[in-house]
């Protein structure tokens, strides 16, 4: 990834009581985000293989966003580029660490809006609307996962509340 393309990231963590070998078996899986993931209405995999995984997620307001994974690693995480068809894309990390018997996760996003060319102009924006914004997205999504792998409970849409840009 190329830092230099955005200005400021977004990120969020979650403690998980399960190994984090257990968590890898989750977040590596064909379409993954239908059984944690709040805001998706559906997640299909175009390409779920060794060197190439790519998918969409179609989001509870009906938008469908595409994910093109750019670096695997095994039992620790992985990168990818996700964007909505005819928009830029934002760079997204997932990352997994043991924490003893459990489990450490986190997801760091460089969003692409109010977030390359000039700090000055972008940086209100960002860090009044889209910072905390995608800050709740995320906190979503992890609490999903982790309710998932500690209860083995599918999540409901919406679960922890409806999200403005998704719901």
């Amino acid at each position: 990834m190329n830092n230099r393309m955005y200005n400021w990231s977004v990120d969020f963590e979650v403690f998980i009581k399960s190994t984090s070998q257990d968590i890898w078996q989750i977040i590596s899986k064909k379409e993954n985000l239908n059984n944690f993931h709040p805001f998706c209405q559906k997640n299909i995999s175009h390409s779920w293989g060794k060197d190439n995984h790519n998918d969409e997620i179609k989001y509870l307001n009906g938008h469908t966003f595409r994910r093109k994974i750019v670096r695997w690693m095994d039992n620790v995480g992985y990168d990818l580029y996700i964007n909505q068809v005819g928009k830029p894309a934002s760079f997204v990390s997932w990352r997994l660490s043991p924490e003893g018997d459990n489990s450490k996760i986190s997801i760091t996003v460089y969003p692409y809006l109010f977030n390359n060319g000039f700090k000055a102009i972008n940086f209100f924006p960002f860090f009044l609307i889209v910072k905390p914004l995608l800050k709740s997205y995320l906190k979503s999504v992890l609490y999903g996962l982790r309710l998932y792998a500690e209860e083995d409970v599918s999540i409901k849409p919406n679960q922890f509340g409806k999200h403005i840009w998704f719901s």
